[in-house]
């Protein structure tokens, strides 16, 4: 049996819309219905599931995604259209949506999608929770253990990395050390490790 869950239903369609958040409820559901993504985040639900209508087609759920993710507020997404389209499923995946599905008709394959998507959604919050403290700790560096670190990432030795920033091979283990110390990294693979991680998050910000 499916746990039950807050469904956030985006869609500027209000007869889908209504047909959804019946359905989420027959499933035993509880159901919030959104016109827009506006709509959405000015209410900054903190749980719960988005089930969000691709429109744009193939831009609606990215677009969506990159909202949240700017204002702080990331809920899993499950993306629904009338008619999935491979270009519009593969876009959606790849912007971070958990699953994309035929606007279900039926509680089935509702409920089908939102355990697939509770489960996902557990891994990708201990992910995002790993690159949040990353990126805390790569926010310690100087502008200079920064470059270190990226060259380190990259794979670089320290003759090569004092090659690119221009100093000497001692400077770079000197910053290095440093890097490594406010990283509260015991070795270089654990400072790329973190490196890798915060970028889960986006770029990391200099």
């Amino acid at each position: 049996m499916v746990e039950r869950v807050t469904l956030h239903i985006l869609d500027g369609d209000s007869a889908r819309r209504a047909q959804l958040a019946r359905l989420a409820f027959a499933a035993g559901h509880h159901a919030e219905i959104y016109a827009n993504a506006e709509e959405l985040l000015s209410h900054a639900p903190s749980n719960g599931l988005v089930l969000a209508h691709d429109e744009p087609t193939g831009q609606g759920i990215a677009t969506l995604i990159a909202a949240m993710m700017r204002a702080g507020h990331w809920l899993p997404v499950i993306a629904v259209a009338e008619t999935p389209e491979t270009h519009a499923v593969v876009t959606a995946i790849k912007a971070g949506a958990l699953d994309y599905l035929a606007v279900p008709q039926q509680i089935g394959p509702l409920n089908e999608a939102i355990a697939h998507a509770t489960k996902e959604a557990e891994t990708h919050r201990a992910q995002r929770a790993r690159a949040a403290e990353a990126r805390q700790r790569i926010a310690r560096l100087s502008l200079r253990e920064r470059e270190v670190l990226d060259r380190l990432a990259e794979g670089c030795s320290n003759k090569a990395i004092a090659r690119d920033l221009d100093i000497s091979p001692r400077t770079v283990e000197i910053h290095r050390m440093k890097m490594m110390g406010k990283l509260g990294a015991r070795h270089a693979a654990e400072a790329v490790r973190l490196r890798i991680e915060a970028a889960g998050l986006g770029d990391v910000a200099a």
